[in-house]
């Protein structure tokens, strides 16, 4: 069998076992969900809004450039929505949405499976 034919055989063995050619509903979730920092930000927003400076502060590790761009994705996604609430000086304030509140359950789970397994 040379390399070509046994690396489709392979292929075809993996696409028989696993049918999910397009992203499957794990991999969408992930896409909206998955990113760095995103499931912090929503548990920080579950009780209130917060403030941009005071969210980066609560996070600590990541910078204002990557927190404004993931508030930014989120927003797009939905999960968050963003209010101006000053202009002099700038300041801004986040609220999780009823889409976002969804996943606060999974979440959750989470949050309990890492605390039972230490990690």
């Amino acid at each position: 069998m040379g390399k070509m034919e046994f690396h489709t055989d392979i292929t075809r063995q993996r696409k028989a076992l696993d049918p999910c050619f397009e992203p499957c509903p794990i991999e969408r979730g992930m896409r909206v969900i998955g990113g760095k920092w995103t499931g912090s930000i929503l548990w920080h927003l579950k009780d209130h809004p917060v403030r941009f400076n005071d969210l980066a502060r609560q996070l600590g590790g990541a910078s204002k450039k990557v927190l404004n761009d993931r508030l930014k994705q989120m927003e797009e996604n939905k999960l968050i929505k963003r209010e101006v609430i000053s202009t002099k000086p700038f300041a801004v304030c986040y609220e999780i949405t009823d889409f976002g509140r969804t996943a606060l359950d999974f979440l959750e789970a989470l949050k309990d499976w890492s605390l039972e397994h230490r990690i």
